[in-house]
């Protein structure tokens, strides 16, 4: 039991090497990745100088790790967790140009690629001409504008990876991905993890997009370079070298056209070789930083002095990263680790209440926020307060300075105002009324006739208002279609019910869902390591607020409207099927373990029932009974043919059997909370 004395470190004081051991990782393998295309890029005039760590070779490797690094300091200084909530694309992509820190991301990325540039120009031949400086007849120096159109190449590049980069929210890191992944992918093969295991997985298909990127690079640069940029590089090129390089004073452009197969090739694989140091860093910073919160299988906070004090530092914390790893802690630990759940439960000393006591409320408060959020989704927003009473200007004693025209005339004043006054009249009172509705019915019928003989009736619908409107909508559709431009357009079923159930303008998935799995776990293992009997009281409230969660997040599914730019039409949101099948799974466990105990617990037939209908479990209905009337007793005949004869009444062992109709009537259900 921990003390109120002792000073509970902040969690990100645990979570911090945690966080620094795995860049070391990441590090790592970009500085392997950097070493290999060192090798590639070696001129192998000596075998063993192209590859020895300790001359050339080394010296590069430093070199393209250095071009990588840039990008791992972006991501540590800009990653966040959650999925974007935003309405649509053209929203992100209005705030991501109105913020610094995507001006900040294409520096870098710009800066990392002309490094690159200007190692791989290093590395060619003279047979490839891209030495900046050529000498043709004499000793003058001319400057050869192929490595400039090159160094374009890489800043264009640099561009479009930058794009890339925010279309497809680089900088989140996916909480419990590779807990996601099969099992057989998880498994340590010898000396790889699981988690090395999936970065080399993901690196065929980077560099597969690396090309395509690489390639998509080549006509926006030739269109950039000849239209805008070519004039300008030019110059300041001529004058960046004119001190080192005796080159003519005048700016005049070559006659000829640099680009050609053989060069635009070598375009390509260096924008190749930059962009898989990009992608191999980014893929492995975030599969790395994605880990399990443990160290030595065990929860970051066990080394801590006040393990359970840390761990609700960090459950208390404003900050949503750290507060997801807190969770997910508490999670695993509720899951797999009994001496830590035991003090959790025996903590009941503790400032501000009960350790699990404490828990509980913040669990709760994380769950409850979807159902405010679900409540809240289709009602009108809070209304602003009423601003302070206006003081009423005194009216004033004469009429006020006219302000029309001088020498218009009154009549024309007024006929200008009357016709406004009628159009805005008729406007109201025929909001949908045309020109043409305005015409008599012997001009109508006029109309229709010329419009008989001069189109068909195959070219009167198609310029029919419906079909230019479905026309329209097609068209739409086909644009929506495209890549870049639907992303930009296109309102998502899935961003839009995340951002209904989760909300806030980042909603991280596996905080609630790790919520609901620690409260049901802590629950569940009460029954055999709560010694003081604090957990059972709110079994029935995690019953209740779990079922209730459940219905109102499938209900709002059900009836929530698809946008007509969301072409594929389908009612799918992963994060939010992830909380919902997490707080099934809990509520399904917390059942079958306190559903004998329900009488003590004071949880009603209907509170069960309620439960498993939410979690899909059969509900076993009462068997219906009939009206059921006992059968007549056959009377015993014990006359004898003497009785017959003297009219006797039959013996005393004959009873008479009088019947009453019984009814059963069916047991009243309790009214439903």
């Amino acid at each position: 039991m921990a003390g109120t004395q002792t000073r509970r470190a902040p969690y990100k004081d645990t979570l911090q090497p945690a966080l620094h051991r795995r860049f070391s990782s990441t590090a790592s393998l970009l500085l392997a990745v950097s070493y290999l295309q060192s090798i590639l890029l070696s001129s192998w005039d000596s075998y063993f100088w192209s590859w020895f760590p300790l001359g050339p070779a080394g010296f590069r490797t430093l070199l393209l790790f250095a071009c990588g690094l840039t990008i791992l300091v972006l991501r540590i200084a800009f990653y966040h967790v959650g999925i974007k909530t935003t309405s649509s694309g053209l929203h992100s992509l209005a705030s991501a140009l109105l913020s610094p820190r995507t001006y900040e991301t294409a520096f870098w990325y710009g800066t990392s690629s002309l490094l690159y540039c200007a190692i791989y120009l290093g590395t060619t031949d003279e047979d490839s001409n891209l030495h900046w400086i050529n000498y043709f007849s004499g000793d003058r120096a001319r400057l050869n504008e192929r490595p400039v159109f090159l160094a374009c190449y890489m800043i264009t590049f640099a561009l479009i990876q930058t794009v890339e980069h925010y279309r497809h929210d680089t900088d989140r890191l996916d909480l419990g991905a590779l807990e996601r992944k099969p099992a057989v992918e998880q498994k340590n093969t010898g000396i790889i993890s699981g988690s090395l295991q999936a970065v080399l997985e993901e690196l065929p298909m980077a560099l597969a997009e690396c090309f395509k990127l690489a390639l998509m690079s080549i006509p926006a640069t030739l269109i950039l370079y000849f239209f805008f940029l070519r004039s300008f590089a030019w110059s300041w090129t001529l004058t960046f070298l004119r001190p080192f390089y005796n080159l003519p004073r005048t700016n005049m452009l070559p006659s000829s056209w640099p680009s050609d197969i053989y060069l635009l090739a070598r375009c390509v694989l260096a924008g190749v070789g930059v962009g898989f140091l990009w992608a191999a860093g980014n893929r492995a910073f975030s599969i790395f930083m994605v880990k399990k919160p443990l160290k030595n299988d065990n929860p970051l906070t066990s080394d801590s002095k006040d393990p359970n004090g840390s761990l609700l530092n960090g459950l208390k914390s404003k900050k949503l990263s750290i507060k997801s790893f807190a969770m997910w802690e508490l999670a695993l630990t509720a899951q797999n680790y009994g001496p830590r759940r035991q003090s959790i439960f025996n903590d009941i000393d503790r400032q501000g209440g009960p350790m699990w006591s404490q828990i509980y409320t913040i669990c709760m408060e994380t769950l409850k926020s979807i159902e405010s959020n679900v409540d809240a989704y289709g009602q009108p927003a809070a209304h602003a307060a009423p601003e302070a009473a206006q003081i009423e200007e005194k009216q004033r004693s004469s009429a006020p300075l006219r302000e029309d025209t001088i020498f218009a005339s009154q009549s024309r004043q007024a006929t200008l105002r009357t016709g406004v006054e009628k159009a805005l009249d008729k406007l109201a009172r025929n909001p949908g009324s045309t020109p043409a509705s305005e015409l008599s019915p012997i001009a109508r019928k006029t109309w229709q006739s010329a419009k008989d003989r001069v189109l068909s009736k195959e070219q009167q619908e198609a310029v029919s208002p419906d079909h230019l409107m479905d026309q329209a909508r097609q068209v739409a559709i086909r644009l929506i279609s495209i890549g870049w431009i639907g992303d930009i357009i296109r309102q998502s079923f899935r961003t839009q019910f995340a951002a209904a159930v989760l909300g806030g303008s980042f909603a991280e998935p596996t905080l609630h869902a790790n919520a609901a799995t620690a409260l049901c776990q802590l629950a569940v293992h009460s029954l055999a390591e709560d010694l003081y009997g604090n957990v059972h009281r709110d079994v029935p409230s995690i019953i209740r607020t779990l079922a209730s969660i459940i219905k109102k997040v499938e209900g709002l599914k059900a009836q929530f409207p698809l946008h007509w730019t969301d072409v594929r039409g389908l009612k799918e949101c992963p994060e939010v099927d992830e909380v919902v099948e997490a707080l099934k799974t809990g509520l399904e466990q917390v059942i079958s373990k306190f559903e004998p105990y329900s009488t003590d617990l004071r949880l009603t037939p209907t509170d069960l029932r309620i439960a498993k209908e939410a979690i899909g479990k059969p509900v076993e209905q009462p068997t219906k009974r009939r009206d059921r009337t006992p059968e007549p007793k056959k009377s015993i005949e014990t006359r004898t043919n003497g009785d017959r004869a003297e009219r006797k009444p039959a013996r005393a062992d004959f009873k008479r059997v009088e019947f009453k109709r019984v009814e059963f009537k069916e047991p009243e259900m309790e009214q439903v909370r």
